[in-house]
């Protein structure tokens, strides 16, 4: 459950890559040509806060924080208080695939 707002969550995104950006003395021009990005989307981005996946994870490779961003949506590992717990979750198949609406 989410007690911040998306909104809330984007602008701080957006807050982190500029100072990240600045912090690496960086213009718009600068990260824009490194990170393969065009500068209309960069500026966009920092300005709207949006932005198409492939090109924020171009940004982040070059500012920092790609592997946080991998480590972070890595699934948690499961805790087991008894050997029952442990059993059944073997127990239970593994879903490839989501429930149908």
């Amino acid at each position: 459950m989410l007690f911040i707002s998306l909104s809330k969550i984007q602008k701080k995104i957006v807050e982190s890559i500029r100072a990240r950006r600045l912090q690496m003395e960086l213009t718009q021009e600068g990260l824009s040509e490194r990170a393969g990005v065009p500068l209309s989307t960069l500026r966009k981005f920092e300005q709207k806060g949006v932005i198409s996946l492939d090109s924020f994870l171009k940004i982040l490779s070059v500012v920092g924080g790609l592997e946080e961003i991998v480590d972070a949506l890595k699934p948690k590992e499961q805790h087991f208080k008894s050997i029952d717990e442990v059993l059944k979750s073997e127990e239970k198949t593994i879903r490839k695939r989501g429930n149908r609406k």
